[in-house]
């Protein structure tokens, strides 16, 4: 049966939307994968960079904890890149209030507005609280990097990411290089040595922005994937759901 020309219509419409979306791996029939293209940003907040242009954006839409938000609140996306030495996010919020640390040595970082990176380095899954079998990074607007220590204590990570953020009006565009540490040998307060990054390698990879505009703490969580049930299977609390990067 021929196609209508509102059909012919409607597939075009549907191919840039289509050709952004995460891929199933081969392995599992639930586990996503982002293929991840080869390119050297200069991290300076901008964006304006060659891989930039050709790297499709991936929506930051899926309510993790708290209470749905309306596009004129938030809204996010982001773009991600590798070369031998890191791993490059192009991440660009849009929110209505900037809510920074509340005092400058405040050791909560739920109680500011902050973007979150899960990194799982060998893409093992698995509990990732209190330990390094997966990172948490959470990148406050002070510039501090922040995760939780095996004794629940919130440690400095700033020399794992290189970050620059630009905020005009309320988008705020974030340029980060993150290094990556072999997750089953990182020692905290060791020299540990970045891996070196190479094509085919897989990793568990999830991100999210932490919302807080009146109340004490967040009062939303939004992130890029997923997950069945707030209580039980966010990413702080199980690796499993993270997606699949596939370096390209």
């Amino acid at each position: 049966m021929p196609l209508k020309a509102y059909d012919v219509m409607l597939i075009l419409l549907l191919l840039p939307w289509a050709a952004c979306q995460p891929t199933h791996s081969n392995k599992t029939d639930s586990q996503l994968t982002l293929d991840v293209p080869y390119g050297s940003p200069v991290i300076d907040g901008s964006g304006a960079d060659a891989i930039w242009e050709s790297t499709p954006w991936y929506p930051i839409s899926e309510l993790w904890e708290g209470t749905s938000v309306k596009p004129a609140d938030f809204q996010g996306r982001y773009k991600i890149a590798w070369d031998e030495n890191n791993l490059y996010l192009l991440v660009e919020i849009d929110d209505d209030t900037l809510t920074e640390n509340t005092t400058p040595d405040i050791d909560l970082p739920h109680q500011a507005d902050c973007l979150i990176i899960f990194l799982d380095e060998d893409a093992s899954g698995g509990d990732p609280a209190l330990n390094h079998n997966a990172f948490a990074y959470h990148l406050l607007l002070d510039g501090r990097v922040r995760d939780n220590a095996s004794d629940s204590t919130w440690r400095t990570f700033d020399d794992h990411c290189w970050v620059r953020r630009i905020t005009r009006s309320s988008t705020s565009t974030w340029e980060i290089a993150l290094r990556v540490y072999d997750s089953k040998q990182y020692q905290p307060g060791a020299e540990n040595i970045p891996k070196l990054l190479k094509a085919g390698k897989k990793m568990g990879f999830a991100l999210a922005y932490g919302d807080r505009d009146n109340a004490l703490q967040w009062e939303s969580v939004v992130g890029n994937i997923k997950i069945a049930s707030p209580k039980t299977n966010t990413p702080w609390q199980t690796a499993d759901g993270y997606y699949w990067l596939n370096l390209r």
